[in-house]
């Protein structure tokens, strides 16, 4: 079976897909049975394969990267398999060569990528592929949507106030007020409404750093969400893997934040400690971690400290991975997500963040503590693939009638004149 790897892509987040992606790569080598073509999508948009794109130490020069590989575009295929044609054969004979593949093995972060747009694609082509579908990525990757459907559903949200750029402009001062008023004063948190790993997120603790927040996650995108800055913040993450109709969730994890930091932020993410997120094959045969241990460096898909599994009390553990698995469920999700909440320690109240249904590192790091190695993670994301394909695709799909034969259709003719 051959196994398309999607990955890069036009978002802030290209270089962390890069790193999930070769950290895939390298499960589903170990498995034995897959060939893996690598499908590099530029931060141009243009789209390179070639073998050196999954050598992970290619990618410090991207310009001799791409210099070596092959452009290439996608055709459509009959049987559900998808076409790759290499574009600007050479030679007076040369034909372009193609690549067929059986599977499309998503691992962008962000942007057109998780937002649903290339699921599209994949739905109109009519491949199998990894993850939730279009509409489960689209509400997934839209923090204002996804928190306007847990409310309707019971599901705990932190109150926000959410706008676009054409209503904050000529109206700070307005938008400021209702911020205030309706998030009970500060601190509060400002984040793009469509993005991810941190990238525009502020913590504001008074009105003039509220206004910075605001252009700051306005440089990312034209809808932000503003919301109410949780007291004495716990964040805790749990994966969920599965379909609508039956979905398991991972160990709980809680990232550490550096000592005076408020916020995880991306540097904290992804360049706090100097590990080298690839060393090791990124971790694809890490072993189990007892409850309590604290991970760092090269285990993890970087540098941050995290606590796996998360010190909680069993009772409070049960509830979260429950509201997680109910809220991928909610949301018509598939493959695997990552699920953040937020915990309020002088309370205890927990309240759902945001979901990443394409997470970093596929969150390897929290499957292996829960049983599940990286090589039989991928291993089931693609079998998840292949399943959801075979069911859509029993379904019928057509109407064996030919409306265009109908006499009802006949004064269509000359109508584009009047």
């Amino acid at each position: 079976m051959t196994i398309g790897l999607f990955y890069g892509g036009v978002s802030p987040e290209h270089e962390v897909s890069v790193i999930s992606t070769l950290q895939a790569a390298f499960a589903l080598r170990d498995t034995g049975r897959f060939d893996l073509v690598p499908v590099y999508v530029a931060k141009d948009g243009l789209w390179y394969t070639g073998d050196h794109l999954l050598d992970p130490a290619a990618y410090a020069d991207v310009p001799a990267l791409l210099a070596k590989a092959h452009r290439v575009t996608v055709e459509p295929s009959v049987g559900g398999r998808l076409s790759l044609v290499e574009i600007g054969a050479h030679g007076l004979f040369a034909h372009p060569r193609r690549y067929t593949v059986d599977v499309a093995f998503l691992g962008f972060h962000g942007g057109p990528g998780e937002n649903g747009a290339f699921q599209g694609l994949c739905e109109t082509f009519d491949v199998p592929y990894t993850g939730s579908g279009v509409f489960g990525s689209a509400l997934g990757m839209d923090k204002v949507a996804s928190k306007m459907v847990c409310r309707d559903q019971g599901i705990p949200v932190v109150p926000w106030v959410a706008f676009r750029e054409s209503e904050w402009a000529g109206r700070e001062a307005e938008w400021l007020d209702r911020c205030e008023i309706e998030l009970s004063g500060y601190p509060v948190v400002a984040k793009p409404s469509r993005l991810g790993s941190s990238i525009g997120i502020s913590l504001a603790s008074d009105r003039q750093a509220l206004d910075r927040a605001v252009e700051e996650a306005f440089r990312y995108d034209e809808k932000i969400v503003v919301e109410y800055g949780v007291r004495g913040l716990r964040e805790v993450n749990v994966s969920v893997m599965g379909t609508v109709n039956a979905a398991t969730p991972s160990v709980i994890e809680e990232p550490i934040r550096t000592k005076g930091q408020e916020l995880l932020t991306f540097q904290e993410k992804y360049q706090r400690g100097g590990g080298n997120p690839l060393a090791g094959k990124g971790g694809a045969k890490a072993a189990p971690v007892a409850r309590g241990t604290k991970q760092g460096g090269a285990s993890g898909m970087a540098s941050l400290d995290r606590l796996i599994p998360a010190p909680l009390p069993d009772e409070q553990t049960d509830a979260i991975q429950a509201l997680a698995v109910r809220v991928f469920q909610t949301f018509e999700c598939a493959g695997l997500a990552r699920l953040d909440f937020m915990i309020e320690e002088a309370t205890g109240r927990v309240f759902f963040n945001e979901i990443n249904t394409i997470p970093g590192s596929f969150s390897f790091y929290l499957w292996g503590p829960s049983g599940v190695p990286f090589p039989e993670l991928a291993t089931r994301l693609v079998d998840i693939a292949l399943e959801r394909h075979r069911d859509k695709n029993s379904r019928v799909r057509s109407y064996g009638v030919n409306l265009l034969s109908q006499k009802s259709l006949s004064g269509l003719k000359g109508a584009k004149g009047k």
